[in-house]
């Protein structure tokens, strides 16, 4: 079994990465850019080229999902690039393809606000995929640059699955029939989304949780189970959304950026300014078998339990990371 933790936006340290190790971690998509411009989007890539260079033993960039068979042989962990908002690629459409040869995966069309793509989740009318948004799907599918819409809206999260030749991923998010997060999905995105072959990567971070930090496993698990049936066991994945040792200046940046000088408390009120404890279940990397184990006992098969732990994730990457056929 491979295991794939679809999205992460840590405080990369040794300590993380070793972490990763013992918990069996194969391969991680790590957020490189919330508000970032081109060039300091870049600056993060040299940071973790620095990374790659100081712990060969430990992490590997990872750029097709072969990377992640070598790196399991390997005993490694591949680093895969993606962001949170389309904010590097600035107004240029011609950066889309240059953010992919850099190692760039996956791409938000939008971070709770509008961009000049689509709209976000916290935007009170939501107007959908806009004319610049329909230009960049198109120039995402031919290269091989996933479309993610785990903070967009609903309208603009339907319309990017129609209008995208290729299947799209919402690398980090829950059911809202579960919980009803402003960041969580309908059951209208969720099918739409297993019906075009898309991804649901399930988040672990706490706001997102039923019950928040005193979440169950039991109660995840069974979640998990009724999407299954909802979008098919073959869509679904984990994005745990761990943002292990971050400060929660960090919080302040992912919500505020530069685009407003007044604190966005996100989902909810100030109380929710900062990074809150994790689920008991899942700490950080190394608690990954629990969460297995518990998929195990809501009812799982061995392989549909390994298919949400990283095979999914896997075929996806197979099929998405590179230049469209024909």
């Amino acid at each position: 079994m491979h295991l794939i933790d679809n999205l992460q936006y840590a405080n990369w340290s040794e300590k993380i990465f070793r972490q990763m190790r013992e918990g069996g971690v194969d391969a991680v998509h790590a957020t490189i850019a919330y508000h970032e411009t081109f060039r300091e989007m870049v600056a993060r890539i040299e940071e973790w080229n620095l990374w790659f260079e100081r712990f060969p033993d430990l992490i590997v960039p990872g750029r097709t999902g072969d990377d992640v068979r070598r790196a399991r042989q390997n005993g490694r962990t591949a680093i895969f690039f993606g962001f949170q908002n389309p904010s590097p690629m600035e107004d240029d459409i011609g950066l889309v393809e240059i953010c992919h040869a850099l190692g760039v995966r996956f791409m938000q069309l939008t971070y709770n606000n509008q961009s000049l793509l689509a709209t976000g989740c916290y935007e009170a009318e939501d107007t959908g995929v806009t004319r610049m948004g329909r230009q960049v799907i198109r120039e995402m599918n031919r290269v091989g640059l996933v479309i993610d819409m785990s903070h967009s809206a609903e309208r603009s999260t339907l319309e990017a699955i129609e209008i995208s030749e290729r299947p799209i991923a919402i690398t980090h998010a829950n059911p809202a029939f579960w919980h009803p997060a402003l960041r969580n999905k309908s059951d209208d995105v969720l099918k739409a989304l297993g019906q075009s072959g898309g991804m649901l990567g399930f988040s672990f971070y706490p706001h997102h949780l039923k019950g928040k930090s005193d979440c169950t496993l039991q109660s995840f698990c069974e979640m998990v189970a009724r999407t299954a049936e909802l979008m098919g066991p073959a869509q679904i994945g984990i994005g745990s959304d761990l943002c292990q040792d971050q400060p929660d200046t960090v919080v302040e940046w992912m919500r505020v950026g530069r685009w407003s000088k007044q604190i966005d408390y996100g989902e909810g009120s100030a109380k929710d300014a900062g990074f809150p404890p994790m689920p008991g279940w899942f700490r950080d990397n190394r608690d990954f078998a629990n969460v297995e184990k518990g998929l195990r006992e809501v009812g799982f098969t061995q392989a549909e339990a390994a298919g949400v732990m990283g095979e999914n994730w896997l075929a996806f990457y197979d099929a998405n990371f590179g230049p469209a056929e024909g």
